[in-house]
């Protein structure tokens, strides 16, 4: 419901009270929100089995909460807060096309209908152009809202739905004046993530001639519907609450959530409570990890019913192109906006250019070249922008050199690179260099890799499940943006563009969300559990060269499941999983009622049909994480797994397992081959796990994969052996 209501408008109560969330935005360079503590308190509330999870506020003192406390039918109330928010090529890297695979044979997801909870959409928008679309799906409950700067009629076939929730806002906020009081997005990042999971197709896309090219969704026929909770003055939980409580009674098939709230346990998160309603809907839900890597237990959204989406790069690195004096060139990376004179400039060499003041008396009409040496790249940067240089040129071995983006002309090169640019200053004695910016380079070598940001598992709040569950691309994404919002500042001029290039685990969302609704189409009837197996049953766990995914994040070498889950997504291969693990309402249930909460935590999750009679933490998952407490002796430890497999093959098959144990285990499977009869078949195989414990901080992991016999599938799931010593 949109309006606040008072407690006494009297609907069975399962009452909920304000907390504080963060608002930090997803891309580089973005300005975090504050937090802002008020005494208004949001009331969730579920109706009969069934009903979408409805969601009321109310705005009470506390002497008000604590009456109500006291009353009957009283389970939990949760303090509002304020949220935190977390292509042209993208598709290609992920094997996306037009001739065969998922694409054609979901007819690129016709008719699955994506919620977005964000920031707003941007209508006119190419990206949600109706061309060649059907009349919108009959059972489409949802409407599009007019209000400030937008109206009904600028929704379509693509954009079925656009409503906006600022209750919140303005009961934590009573003087406040919101700009755009409509669904219009006037900050981007909500155009950017809907346009990624479902844009329709766009020639002629770029960012300033950068990654120019055809720019589409994941699934380009789904419906977009948006729903507004995110507003440039601020995010509240209870407007969140009322947009997913809304776009459950609309009709959306997938929800988009490229936000979420840090460091609260499963019966304390209103998105865990709201989304578990969604999951019984049979409504799949994509959730961002967070940007707070590489940092482990730094994820939020870990909830056992939803997908954790980790950031990945991909194989496309923007760059620019010094020309030296000699006629050598070298190209590093950049994504300088502007426009730069072809001409040469004297170029000189000024070591760490760490001293404002020398900077300043040597910068007239040349181009500088710096040498990181001490980790001090970003304020060498911010100095030579200072200095008003012609152009910059840096040179280090920083991790994330391609993510730079300057407001005056620079290049940036490793230091194997750069010697030849030193080796030719030092040998000329009146050495220059010309620069040439907007280069794309696509079939960069090594990619995927997890980016250094992404946030990392365990889930704080259900260790027990892996989590992230998989990687989609979040580094350097291009998608349509809101054309009033500026992208960057050049010269001290803001940019503004109908496209725009971001990264964050708030980008790789809405790829799987777009994954998702592919799968949808083919396969209407499938859970939730069913299409997340698929996914992450089927991810590809090596990268462009054909060795396994790395990390960017400095000195982790290899990727591991709590950084990246099962893997990069493969949304060619999850048309075709072979077997999926598949998990019902009362299989979360169990979990639940095994996590040692108290009666009206667990009733404020599943509310009271739902019964604990068979609890345990062993989720029917695609993947095993054994866990160890590294403040205990060193020791060896038992685990032992049940999962249950569906045969969703064509026809009878069999299946045989093949291990590969983390370090310092032994691992047993049992029965070690699966021979099913027909499609749709269950069986139900054992994992049992002895690993040691470590007093430090270890994670060792490694896979079961089953191997089909005489056929193509193979379905890998994750082991993951992981120290754990608190839990929320």
């Amino acid at each position: 419901m949109r309006a606040p209501l008072r407690a006494s408008e009297g609907h069975r109560a399962k009452y909920s009270s304000p907390a504080k969330i963060e608002g930090k935005k997803s891309n580089i360079g973005r300005k975090e929100s504050k937090a802002i503590d008020a005494p208004k308190y949001a009331q969730l509330d579920r109706h009969e089995a069934g009903d979408a999870f409805d969601c009321r506020s109310a705005v009470l003192t506390s002497s008000q909460l604590e009456i109500i406390k006291n009353s009957p039918g009283y389970i939990s109330s949760i303090k509002d807060m304020t949220v935190k928010v977390d292509t042209t090529h993208t598709y290609q890297f992920l094997g996306l096309n037009s001739n065969h695979g998922v694409w054609p044979v979901s007819n690129y997801g016709n008719d699955v209908i994506i919620g977005v909870v964000d920031t707003g959409v941007w209508p006119e928008s190419r990206s949600y152009h109706d061309h060649g679309m059907s009349d919108v799906p009959l059972r489409w409950k949802g409407k599009c809202e007019s209000g400030t700067q937008f109206n009904s009629t600028m929704c379509n076939k693509k954009l079925i739905g656009a409503r906006y929730f600022n209750r919140g806002l303005l009961a934590n906020n009573p003087n406040l004046t919101i700009s755009m009081n409509s669904a219009r997005d006037t900050e981007g990042h909500g155009t950017h993530t809907s346009s990624t999971a479902a844009g329709s197709f766009v020639e002629g896309a770029s960012f300033f001639g950068y990654a120019s090219g055809t720019a589409r969704g994941m699934a380009p026929k789904a419906r977009v519907a948006m729903y507004k909770a995110l507003w440039d003055e601020g995010a509240y939980l209870s407007d969140l609450l009322a947009a997913i409580d809304q776009a459950i009674m609309d009709g959306v098939d997938v929800l988009s959530l490229s936000l979420g709230i840090d460091g609260l346990a499963l019966y304390a998160d209103p998105i865990a409570i709201a989304t578990f309603s969604a999951m019984e809907k049979k409504i799949f839900v994509s959730a961002s990890a967070s940007n707070e890597g590489p940092y482990l237990r730094s994820l939020h959204n870990g909830n056992p019913w939803v997908l954790n989406v980790a950031a990945g790069t991909i194989d496309r690195v923007f760059q620019g192109t010094l020309t030296l004096g000699n006629g050598v060139s070298a190209t590093g990376y950049s994504l300088y906006l502007g426009n730069f004179s072809s001409c040469e400039f004297p170029i000189v060499f000024l070591g760490e250019c760490e001293n404002v003041t020398s900077l300043g008396s040597a910068a007239a009409h040349k181009i500088v070249v710096c040498l990181d040496r001490n980790d001090t790249l970003t304020e060498q940067v911010n100095n030579v922008g200072k200095a008003k240089f012609v152009g910059g040129v840096f040179i280090s071995n920083n991790t994330d050199l391609a993510s730079f983006q300057t407001s005056f002309p620079a290049v940036f090169f490793k230091v194997e690179e750069g010697r030849k640019i030193l080796e030719y200053i030092n040998n000329d004695s009146e050495p220059k260099a010309s620069m040439r910016f907007k280069e794309t380079l696509l079939g960069a070598k090594s990619a995927p890799k997890l980016a250094f940001y992404s946030s990392r598992g365990p889930s704080p709040s259900c260790p027990y499940v892996l989590k992230p569950d998989i990687m989609a691309p979040g580094h350097q994404v291009l998608a349509s943006w809101s054309p009033n919002s500026p992208v960057a500042d050049v010269v001290s001029e803001p940019l503004f563009s109908t496209f725009n290039i971001i990264s964050g685990t708030s980008m790789s969302c809405p790829h799987v969300a777009g994954v998702a609704a592919l799968l949808k189409a083919v396969y209407p009837d499938w859970s939730p559990a069913a299409i997340r197996s698929a996914m992450m049953t089927t991810a590809n766990p090596l990268d462009n060269t054909q060795k396994p995914i790395g990390d960017t994040a400095k000195g982790y070498g290899v990727a591991t499941p709590l950084g990246m889950g099962a893997r990069q997504v493969d949304p060619n291969r999850a048309l075709d999983p072979g077997l999926v693990y598949d998990a019902s309402a009362q299989d979360y249930v169990n979990l639940i009622c095994a996590m040692n909460y108290t009666r009206k935590q667990i009733q404020t999750i599943i509310r009271s049909n739902y019964n604990c009679s068979n609890p345990s933490i062993d989720l029917n998952y695609p993947a095993f994480v054994a866990l160890y407490n590294p403040i205990e002796e060193r020791t060896t430890k038992s685990q032992r797994f049940q999962r249950t497999v569906t045969n969703v093959g064509d026809d009878a098959a069999t299946y045989k397992v093949k291990v590969k144990r983390p370090k310092d285990s032994v691992i047993t499977i049992s029965p070690e081959k699966l021979v099913f009869g027909k499609k749709n078949e269950k069986l139900r195989f054992s994992l049992a796990i002895r690993y040691k414990t470590y007093r430090e901080y270890v994670i060792n992991h490694g896979s079961i994969t089953w191997v089909e016999e005489k056929g193509n599938h193979t379905v890998r799931s994750p082991i993951v052996v992981t120290p754990t010593n608190t839990s929320l």
